[in-house]
């Protein structure tokens, strides 16, 4: 450091930005807990707000990928209500007629047939699981993109025993937890071959509890009138919106206001929209957080103009100006706000990480927040710091030296 004079012949006092990181660092760490509380508070409200993000972000990567996978293309069509308030049954054609339109690319159905299955003809009719037994139609599979976990799917092919296919609920539901070639459940006065078990369906959760067997078995054995309860219409991905227009007078031509339309992956995206506005309210609770990371780092700094008054003298006497000691303490302010933040950082990614992983998400870092976070806090850190350095900034020479106020 040189003394600044008032002879134009010698050099002006000066603070290399090497002296100044060095005096800095051994100004904010140099009473380690009280750095560590005013690093803490900044480090929370970091730490808060990275892992929000970073949740979000998987959660909405997770909800993307079902829906790339399952599709915005599909269109459910169920039985409506008449303008007297009863229920409008979908005429048995249904599925073929939409199968018409020439945008729709897959057709499916499902319908309920009013039965249960249960585990033997041992278990009283009275104690069953509360699974119903459903009609499927070939392409139910393909049409939902749903898979089996194990076995096959029904075939509808002659056999010693009627087939049914269990989803996944409905199986843990009935004791079966690993498929078994060998399985048979009771449905209606027979025993039926368990031939696979489905994954869950997330655009379809109402077979996760159903036992899917073919149309024409539930027709011949369960009594089942051939009205179809669900119709699931894949289309083109641009033409959706015209087959929805069409789609109910398609489904029953004899009364369209009978037939209910909906999109299930909107439940996907409504469930985004939620999750989003949730998201903002906890953000607004880490800035608060933030916030009071910054009053500590403020009181922080006032605490130590008060304690090192005979230091920022001394400085003065030998030369220092109120620049110097203005940049000292906004410095000192800054290096505490930013270890805050890059600890808070890491804890915020490293948890939203642990999270996601063990939801089965994939794992979205999110750099954008991460160093938003950081730029944040050097902000913090300046706003924290400004009034301390001034307070120092202006203290005189003979007054911090003597303890006079």
């Amino acid at each position: 450091m040189r003394r600044r004079s008032a002879d134009p012949g010698r050099p002006q006092s000066r603070l290399r930005a090497s002296d100044l990181l060095r005096v800095s660092l051994t100004g904010a760490i140099g009473r380690p807990l009280r750095a560590v509380l005013s690093i803490l508070g900044i480090a929370i409200g970091v730490a808060a707000l990275v892992t929000i993000v970073g949740i979000s972000n998987s959660n909405r990567a997770h909800l993307n990928e079902e829906l790339a996978a399952l599709g915005p293309d599909l269109l459910l069509v169920e039985p409506g209500q008449s303008l007297t308030g009863e229920t409008v049954e979908l005429p048995t054609t249904a599925p073929a007629m939409i199968s018409r339109i020439a945008p729709v690319t897959d057709v499916a159905a499902i319908g309920a047939t009013g039965v249960g299955v249960f585990r033997s003809d041992l278990v009283p009719t009275t104690r069953g699981a509360g699974l119903g037994v459903n009609a499927a139609t070939p392409s139910l599979t393909t049409a939902l993109g749903a898979h089996l976990t194990d076995g096959r799917w029904l075939t509808g092919g002659s056999a010693l025993l009627p087939e049914v296919v269990l989803g996944a609920t409905a199986a843990r539901r009935l004791g079966l937890t690993e498929f078994d070639p060998g399985a048979r459940v009771w449905i209606a006065g027979h025993y039926y071959a368990v031939v696979g078990i489905l994954a869950p369906v997330p655009l379809a959760p109402e077979l996760d509890t159903a036992a899917l067997v073919s149309w024409k078995a539930a027709t011949k054995l369960l009594g089942f009138d051939g009205h179809p309860t669900r119709i699931y219409v894949r289309s083109i991905d641009s033409m959706v919106a015209q087959v929805r227009d069409v789609l109910a007078a398609t489904a029953n031509p004899s009364d369209p206001r009978g037939v209910a339309l909906s999109r299930p992956s909107d439940v996907l995206a409504a469930k985004a929209a939620t999750d989003s506005a949730l998201n903002a309210l906890v953000l607004v609770l880490a800035g608060i957080a933030l916030l009071i990371g910054g009053i500590g780092v403020a009181n922080t700094m006032i605490v130590a103009v008060l304690e090192r008054r005979s230091e920022i003298g001394l400085r003065r006497a030998l030369g220092a100006t109120r620049r110097h000691i203005t940049g000292q303490f906004l410095s000192e302010a800054t290096i505490l706000a930013l270890i805050g933040g890059a600890v808070g950082a890491f804890l915020g990614a490293a948890f939203a990480a642990t999270i996601s992983l063990s939801r089965g998400w994939p794992v979205a870092t999110p750099w954008a927040a991460l160093f938003a976070s950081l730029g944040v806090t050097v902000v913090v850190g300046l706003t924290a710091g400004l009034y301390p350095a001034l307070k120092a900034a202006r203290q005189q020479p003979t007054a911090a030296l003597t303890g006079a106020t």
